[in-house]
């Protein structure tokens, strides 16, 4: 038996298919074909059943034994990230993603270190919400910066959440929109007003809960670009929504072009932004350090 074998194991029961895996594991199809066949021959035990529609499927004892190979596999990844943790040089990748808005939230800290650990490659992008989990699920990135709700916790035991900020929804209006100058908007004023809205996991729960409550909202459009957002609601095309904490520093709102203002008359749940990885998946060295980072810059 081999670490290879477990490795192509792994991942044809993570992507049903051998031709898959052996594109992801750049070897040849006959390659993996004939080496997990060489596996089953020495376990007595037959890992797969094959079918023309639905691929590679583990039996019953294949999910068994499958797992367990993972599991091996991880051991072995700490084993290898420990012994390169005491030689203190961290190498490796490092897969971030973010929600559209707080990408700068990373900036300071993903300087910091990569300046510490140069070796270290860095891939960041900028997703919805459920892409993130998503791609947490299909282990494609380490950790994904989310807003975390109360529902999606409770119904996810697989994944470890980690809250960094707190807040609750606002309004946000242009500068000359008449509006400006209100310290507070009820449901019944913001629902006569266009809507611009943004395609966002909880921004739509909220959204919805305000329609089944209040009624029909004018939405002018809806959209995941923040920078059309902001630049339609300064032009005064409508107004918009979203956590506080979303536009606290953006320069817009600091210069006065965008004006947050209060939601009064409905009552709210706290909204939370957060981190976000599997419980499943390695917790990897890179991804522990990078936290680090990001919480001591945080605090400054």
């Amino acid at each position: 038996m081999h670490i290879e074998q477990l490795e192509y194991i792994v991942k044809v029961a993570e992507t049903k298919s051998i031709s898959l895996a052996a594109q992801d594991l750049h070897v040849s199809q006959s390659g993996i074909s004939q080496s997990i066949t060489k596996l089953e021959d020495e376990l007595g035990v037959k890992l797969f059943k094959r079918y023309r529609r639905l691929g590679a499927i583990p039996t019953e004892e294949g999910k068994t034994l499958i797992k367990k190979a993972y599991e091996v596999l991880i051991r072995l990844q700490e084993f290898k990230e420990e012994a390169q943790s005491l030689n203190t040089i961290v190498s490796g990748d490092l897969k971030l993603s973010s929600i559209p808005g707080f990408m700068l939230l990373l900036l300071e800290p993903l300087s910091a270190f990569k300046n510490a650990y140069p070796n270290v490659n860095i891939e960041i992008s900028e997703k919805g919400t459920q892409h993130i989990i998503e791609l947490i699920e299909k282990n494609q990135i380490d950790i994904g910066l989310i807003t975390i709700y109360e529902e999606l916790v409770k119904k996810r035991e697989d994944l470890s959440f980690d809250a960094i900020l707190e807040g609750q929804v606002k309004v946000f209006v242009g500068r000359s929109s008449p509006l400006a100058s209100l310290k507070s908007i009820t449901p019944e004023q913001l629902m006569s007003q266009n809507v611009i809205l943004y395609n966002g996991d909880y921004v739509k729960r909220f959204a919805d809960h305000l329609i089944s409550t209040f009624g029909p909202m004018n939405i002018l459009f809806t959209s995941d670009n923040t920078e059309v957002i902001k630049n339609a609601i300064i032009e005064g095309f409508g107004i918009s929504f979203g956590p506080d904490f979303a536009l606290k520093n953006d320069p817009f709102v600091l210069s006065g072009e965008i004006v947050p203002i209060e939601i009064k008359g409905y009552e709210q749940v706290t909204i939370c932004l957060g981190w976000v990885r599997s419980e499943n998946n390695h917790f990897s060295i890179n991804t522990k350090k990078f936290l680090e980072y990001f919480k001591f810059h945080s605090r400054m």
